[in-house]
């Protein structure tokens, strides 16, 4: 089974890149895997491609990130290959799509990458085996078994309101990749945080008490792109529209309180974020998990309570016609009593933010 190569088995360069960084000599560390990429080193090309795609320690290249990605998956990099099926998915390229996603995420499994071969057990609604072990053909069978174009398709949906619109997918995912996002979320979680406008810093606070966990292009993986993928079916956009995509904790006694999820144009250096970022016109949740009580998704200017089953999908617009905010779209996280609460959270906005 492969995995990342145990310290004995790593490069210089890539040890001397390990020592830089615990000393906070990031510089160094970057140029200690520069170094290694030169000789071909499929693990120090990896660790470069992944820091340079986001910027993680080192300036943000993503497109010099994802070509040390695709070198380091030619070489035979299982990990690399693994990363390019979420880069594919998202269409970071115009010469690929969800098939080369797929094809990617298959060689990553049978190179023996167990996150990709995870993800292709859930996609299929396959049972997992017990070691895990398999040939070549168990992933490709399983891929076999992946209907992509569904994901493009949007499920059968019910409003709750009209206008403003409130839209239900009963069964938007399955009840795998409900027990995935949940299992990659849960040692992510950090306490929520709220963005103070006049103070111009992201800080706790009071109004918002549950945790959440965030994931950017290099956290992410082809079953949160897929999911993402639907919802943006539903709404007739693409993906290049949505926010880093989250997943929201409410333990017993957590909750989010009246806010909206607009960004409010009259609200001091609020200003420049709109003309960078565009506004957030829908945010899309996806419930799941059901077992706890109360907890429901309020919205009271609406006379709308709603407390979603697992694997259901749910968006509201957050904006007019004319694109202003919506003030009727106050809404709230209620606190689960008993139990605790898993939701996935989408913000969209009108203008691309990737």
């Amino acid at each position: 089974m492969a995995s990342h190569p145990a310290s004995e088995q790593l490069s210089a360069d890539v040890r001397c890149a390990e020592q830089a960084d615990a000393a906070g000599a990031h510089g160094d560390a970057v140029n200690h895997l520069i170094a290694g990429t030169r000789k071909k080193d499929v693990e120090a090309t990896t660790r470069l491609g992944k820091r340079l795609l986001v910027g993680d320690r080192a300036p943000c290249l993503p497109n010099d990130g994802a070509g040390l990605l695709k070198e380091a998956s030619a070489a035979g990099g299982a990990e690399a290959a693994c990363l390019l099926a979420t880069l594919y998915a998202v269409g970071t390229s115009p010469k690929h799509d969800l098939a080369a996603a797929l094809e990617s995420l298959i060689v990553a499994a049978e190179r023996g990458w167990l996150p990709a071969r995870e993800q292709l057990e859930v996609l299929a609604a396959a049972s997992p085996d017990a070691d895990r072990v398999g040939g070549a053909q168990r992933w490709r069978e399983l891929g076999v078994r992946i209907d992509l174009g569904a994901w493009g398709t949007p499920p059968p949906s019910v409003d709750l309101s009209a206008s403003p619109l409130v839209r239900s997918y009963p069964q938007f995912v399955s009840q795998s990749v409900c027990r995935w996002l949940v299992g990659r979320a849960r040692p992510r979680l950090t306490r929520a945080l709220v963005y103070e406008a006049l103070k111009r810093e992201v800080t706790v606070g009071s109004s918002r008490t549950n945790t959440a966990a965030s994931f950017n292009l290099l956290e992410t993986d082809l079953v949160f792109v897929l999911a993402q993928l639907r919802m943006a079916a539903c709404l007739g956009t693409t993906i290049r529209h949505f926010e880093a995509i989250s997943v929201l904790h409410y333990g017993p006694g957590e909750e989010i309180t009246n806010h909206y999820d607009f960004i409010d144009p009259d609200v001091p250096n609020y200003e420049q974020e709109l003309a960078q970022r565009g506004e957030r016109v829908v945010t899309f949740l996806i419930y799941l998990n059901d077992d706890y009580g109360a907890g429901e998704t309020a919205f009271p200017r609406l006379d709308v309570s709603h407390k979603g089953r697992r694997g259901e999908g749910l968006f509201f617009v957050n904006a007019l016609a004319d694109g202003k905010p919506d003030t009727r779209m106050l809404h709230a996280g209620r606190q689960p009593s008993p139990g605790e609460k898993w939701i996935v959270s989408q913000f969209v906005r009108n203008r691309p933010v990737l």
